[in-house]
């Protein structure tokens, strides 16, 4: 597995930290989490963007 360096604020990785604590896991595993759900989500919006052009684009050949 790779590792990534990244540089945040102490506020956040604190915030971070808290949950992960709470959900009883790593930091690495809550981040890991959160990027993905980040990566669906823009993958959902894109394909809702694709669809709503290509119905605007049909209204339009019309």
């Amino acid at each position: 597995m790779a590792r990534v360096l990244i540089s945040m604020p102490e506020e956040f990785l604190s915030m971070i930290d808290n949950v992960a604590d709470d959900e009883n896991r790593s930091r690495s595993e809550l981040i890991r989490e959160a990027l993905r759900t980040y990566i669906y989500r823009q993958k959902v919006r894109q394909s809702t963007t694709a669809s709503k052009n290509a119905d605007l684009l049909e209204d339009l050949l019309e």
